[in-house]
């Protein structure tokens, strides 16, 4: 059991923490990089919206009379969400109205005297110049009556627009204005925001060259979006939303601020949990069937970059750069460039090595062997020694 303890201590020493053990013949463990399957996902910030967010704004000025709603309400389209003073509207619509029975009385008036002309014509008593007076008079009175409605339509509709209605079914946002407050159509804050949250768009970015590795494999960007599998929200809170979502559309346009191409994926809300305008993070799942993946104990990192010691033909190791999946399970890393499938590296004692140090490469069963042997050649004194480094 105790000559166990420490092969299992020198193993551990000569990945994480110290160097090999002194075999004395320069030998390190050496494997070939080859491919296998792993599931991969990748993680990008989200904001959350509704499938149509709609802000409600009036487009008549005055005082608030009535708050007919209240925050957080499901309303339908159509409904009475505000009511404006409307006292001056009114007055105007009186006021068109009157104009309206006025050009009307005077159309009639006129109409009787011209249909008195066309009589009096037929009967030789007047000429055609007095027929055509009247002629012109009935049309100008009808022109003015037409106006007169025209105007009237104008009224009605300026009233209309005291009463605020919702022009979509969703939910009632944040009402910051309160009975008495006077608003305006220029007025910095909309009256409230409703919100269709029956489907949730769920905004994100990916990076220009992401966007275009997906649509060079996919053969367009059309194919690379329906080709992405369902993908995952992970709430503010860290949990993962318990309905799977789909992207859906991608922008054509590239920020050129940032590099990157707005995507939006929906899901559907039947709890109500998502709301408009919250955060989180969008989860694409994503299979490599010929991943190169290698023990995070063979690299070593120096600031934010890794490296790993790969042997070359004279048996002399190179200090490699890699680049890696930024998502891993703590003790593989998944690497994307830097290693090549066929590549062999060391796996251990890597912090006795050095670029261009030349060695003898062993199989990793060889070098259990002889920490097996080692161990099993310690004295007692020595054994207690080398667990309590």
């Amino acid at each position: 059991m105790m000559c166990a303890a420490v092969a299992a201590l020198l193993v551990s020493c000569g990945g994480k923490r110290g160097g090999a053990p002194n075999f004395g013949d320069n030998e390190y463990p050496v494997v070939t990089a080859g491919t296998q399957s792993a599931s991969m996902q990748q993680s990008y910030p989200a904001t959350i919206k509704g499938i149509q967010d709609v802000e409600i704004r009036p487009k008549a000025s005055g005082f608030l009379t009535k708050v007919c709603v209240k925050e957080g309400q499901n309303v339908g389209a159509g409904q009475l969400l505000f009511v404006i003073d409307n006292e001056t509207y009114q007055a105007q619509v009186r006021q068109a109205q009157a104009a309206v029975n006025t050009a009307q009385a005077q159309c009639n008036t006129a109409k009787l005297s011209y249909d008195n002309s066309q009589q009096l014509f037929k009967n030789n008593v007047i000429g055609d110049f007095e027929l055509k007076s009247s002629q012109n008079t009935y049309e100008s009175a009808k022109a003015q009556l037409a106006q007169a409605k025209a105007a009237l339509a104008s009224a009605k509709e300026a009233l209309s627009f005291c009463y605020v209605k919702s022009p979509a079914s969703g939910v009632v946002g944040t009402i910051p204005f309160k009975v008495g407050a006077l608003v305006s159509g220029s007025s910095a804050q909309p009256l409230t925001t409703v919100s269709n949250i029956n489907t949730m768009e769920v905004y994100f970015s990916v990076t220009e060259k992401d966007m275009l590795d997906m649509s060079k494999t996919a053969g367009s960007a059309h194919a690379a979006i329906n080709g992405i599998p369902p993908v995952k929200l992970q709430l503010a809170d860290g949990t993962i939303y318990n309905h799977e979502g789909k992207v859906v559309k991608m922008s054509g346009v590239i920020d050129a601020s940032t590099g990157t191409v707005q995507m939006i994926a929906q899901f559907s809300n039947p709890e109500r949990l998502l709301k408009s305008g919250g955060s989180g993070s969008i989860i694409i799942p994503r299979h490599n069937s010929s991943a190169i993946i290698i023990p995070q104990s063979v690299v070593s990192q120096v600031q934010d970059k890794k490296f790993v010691y790969v042997l070359g033909k004279d048996n002399k190791v190179k200090y490699t750069e890699i680049t890696v999946n930024p998502q891993n399970d703590g003790n593989s890393y998944i690497v994307t460039s830097g290693l090549n499938v066929g590549d062999k590296y060391v796996t251990n004692g890597i912090t006795k090595l050095s670029d261009g140090m030349e060695i003898k490469p062993i199989t990793p069963e060889q070098y259990q062997n002889k920490i097996k042997e080692q161990a099993g050649a310690m004295t007692a004194g020595e054994i207690v020694k080398e667990m309590q480094k």
